[in-house]
């Protein structure tokens, strides 16, 4: 067995502990949306058991990501830091049933499994990490996007003279 793939809920009753760093380039979904595959996201898991008894992981990544910025359309570096609290349920409906119990937008119920891969929590709390719409909080160059305005006039122009009649 891998030393990546665990038994999620015999990891959460004995408070079991993992971290580590993983390469974006080993990280096939995250780098489909990364303007590259540098970097590398440092993250951990702890186990412990919910207040009500439920078994739960605590899982927590960061690191820095090349995105492509939605506005100037130029690659920037996205710093990723994010945490989030999973409690485990046995099957689907279980899960359903502790998610009506516990209602509390903060945690996130999943399914566990007896091999439950750690990589493939800790891509999807990356992916979960990313913003919606990637941008530069100001963009360093707005020149293509200047170019791009000013080169066509918008296909939206010739309906502003259709209302007026």
């Amino acid at each position: 067995m891998s030393a990546f793939v665990i038994d999620a809920f015999e990891f959460s009753r004995s408070n079991g502990h993992r971290e580590g760093v993983t390469p974006v380039a080993e990280m096939s979904r995250l780098n489909k949306d990364c303007a590259d595959d540098s970097g590398q996201i440092a993250w951990s898991v702890d186990g412990a058991t919910h207040p009500q008894g439920y078994p739960q992981m605590t899982l927590s990544v960061f690191g820095t990501v090349k995105l492509v910025c939605q506005r100037c359309l130029t690659p920037f570096a996205y710093d990723m830091d994010s945490s989030t609290v999973l409690v485990l349920g046995k099957d689907d409906a279980h899960a359903d049933e502790i998610e009506e119990i516990l209602d509390d937008e903060r945690i996130d119920v999943i399914v566990g499994s007896r091999s439950c891969d750690l990589r493939d929590l800790v891509e999807d709390e990356a992916l979960l990490a990313l913003p919606q719409v990637p941008k530069h909080e100001v963009c360093p160059d707005t020149g293509l996007l200047d170019e791009l305005k000013a080169g066509k006039p918008s296909p939206f122009a010739g309906l502003k003279g259709l209302k007026s009649e």
